[in-house]
């Protein structure tokens, strides 16, 4: 199967509008080097963010904290102080996946896929014009990308109903690319026979 056609889970509809607009991709470069995705966590915080809100908050309950101590409850200061310790650790957590991403790009004739989860950072590389693009499990599910003998996944980060569109805007470019690079390669030919 090429980019060019569609497993019956999904439609085979062209996510790509007729006044050349993506739904969900970015050109690089003016268009010319080719088109980008970038899906990200739905996170409203950045790390400074929240290690402003920890140190804000961290200062209200010491300060509570420390004013009942000098009123004669001293157990207050170590329930303060655990209780502190615990949101700074689930904080740390919210901050170390604030930046989860996928960032595929289409350019050259070739697709590459970067998620990034945390630390971790995971890459692909395929060819485009040998690429397959299917549901994991149908309707809804993580979008599948494959070919040369390898396999990602993407869409972690999509509600499920912008899956299918992804999808099918991912296909459309990829058809796009194959049918770009197949007329320079006849211009080519044409002109060397000239």
């Amino acid at each position: 199967m090429t980019a060019a056609t569609a497993p019956h889970h999904w439609s085979a509809t062209d996510a790509h509008t007729a006044g050349g607009a993506w739904r969900f991709a970015r050109a690089l470069d003016g268009g010319a080097a080719g088109l980008q995705w970038i899906v990200k966590r739905n996170c409203s915080f950045t790390s400074a963010l929240l290690f402003g809100a920890y140190l804000a908050l961290c200062l209200v309950w010491l300060a509570i904290a420390l004013g009942l101590t000098w009123n004669g409850v001293p157990a207050v200061l170590a329930f303060a102080l655990v209780a502190l310790l615990l949101v700074g650790a689930a904080l740390r957590v919210c901050a170390r996946h604030a930046a989860d991403q996928e960032r595929t790009a289409l350019a050259n004739g070739a697709l590459s896929v970067k998620h990034q989860h945390g630390q971790q950072t995971e890459r692909s590389l395929f060819r485009a014009a040998w690429m397959r693009v299917e549901p994991r499990h149908g309707e809804g599910s993580l979008v599948e990308l494959s070919g040369d003998g390898h396999q990602s996944v993407v869409g972690r980060y999509l509600r499920p109903e912008m899956r299918t569109p992804l999808a099918q805007e991912l296909r459309a470019a990829l058809r796009e690319n194959c049918a770009r690079a197949h007329s320079e390669s006849k211009t080519s030919s044409n002109q060397e026979l000239k």
